[in-house]
């Protein structure tokens, strides 16, 4: 106010959040203590409805006491949050930047069914590496391990499974087995949303990295030139591969509703409304059916 002026407050629209109180207390306690229990820095979770983006739960562990903060008083505690190696004032689901590894064998799996780099019935004999000249040192192999031995197998259980030797294979090329290559998993892991924020009203979301050659050449400038054992590892999902888990929950959406690409919101959408914001992901659908009945085997065979 000034000069004696008094504006009257207005009311605002009502806004009803998606959040589901009880599972968002829940999801916090289950990570925090699993944290504590295992002695992780800390720790994040989000649950998204696959077909409207609404988020139902979305926490991130450690956190800070808001009342502590908007009162001010409290200033030890304030100094203890500053501090802490813990990071309570990182929103671990949409500024934390992590490594995604195997996740990202679904989203591979679809760019090399859309590219028909391999027939998804076709088995690969995952053994328990892969071997390739050395390019340092001619006479000598370097090593692609998997993290077991599994046989033989087609996509579908690959996915299932999580074969690392197969995803190397059908990423980078083996043999007489063509690869994906670089470029197209780049364009990939884009289509379904890596390498940038999700439009979520939340503020500081990072978009995380997804490598290529002029990260590498940028990154490693003693070393620049880009590798098949580069592709291998980004293939999945390491090797600078950073993400953020709220395009995690958004990509693998997209899988599970046919390729909506949704905008996740906290708004309650109106009942029967479509959803607020999205992209359509142009692939057939019974790619992406093959990709959903690998990930079921994982948890039925």
């Amino acid at each position: 106010h000034s000069a004696g002026t008094v504006r009257r407050p207005v009311d605002g629209e009502s806004f009803t959040l998606s959040i589901d109180a009880e599972l968002q207390k829940e999801l916090y306690s289950a990570i925090g203590k699993l944290t504590n229990q295992v002695g992780f820095q800390g720790g994040a979770g989000v649950i998204m409805d696959v077909q409207t983006g609404e988020i139902l739960a979305l926490t991130s562990f450690p956190e800070y006491d808001g009342e502590v903060m908007s009162s001010g008083s409290d200033t030890a505690a304030i100094e203890r949050y500053r501090e802490s190696s813990r990071q309570p004032f990182l929103n671990r689901v949409v500024q934390g930047l992590y490594t995604p590894v195997s996740i990202v064998k679904p989203f591979v799996a679809m760019g090399v069914l859309q590219e028909k780099i391999i027939s998804p019935e076709k088995q690969i004999l995952a053994a328990g590496s892969i071997s390739i000249p050395n390019p340092y040192f001619p006479d000598r192999k370097t090593v692609f391990k998997d993290w077991k031995t599994h046989g033989y197998v087609d996509m579908r259980h690959a996915i299932a499974v999580s074969s690392d030797v197969y995803f190397y294979e059908v990423g980078g090329g083996y043999q007489d087995q063509k690869g994906l290559g670089i470029r197209k998993i780049k364009d990939y892991m884009e289509l379904f949303g890596f390498g940038t924020t999700t439009g979520i009203a939340l503020s500081s979301e990072r978009s995380g990295t997804i490598p290529d050659p002029e990260w590498k050449a940028k990154t490693f400038p003693d070393d620049p030139t880009w590798r098949v054992g580069n592709t291998y590892h980004t293939a999945i999902g390491q090797y600078g591969f950073q993400v953020t888990p709220i395009q995690v929950v958004r990509a693998v959406a997209a899988i599970a509703n046919g390729g909506t690409l949704l905008t996740p919101t906290l708004e309650k959408a109106a009942t029967g409304t479509s959803p607020l914001i999205k992209e359509t992901i142009d692939l057939p659908e019974n790619y992406f059916q093959i990709v959903r009945e690998g990930l079921r085997l994982a948890v039925t065979d």
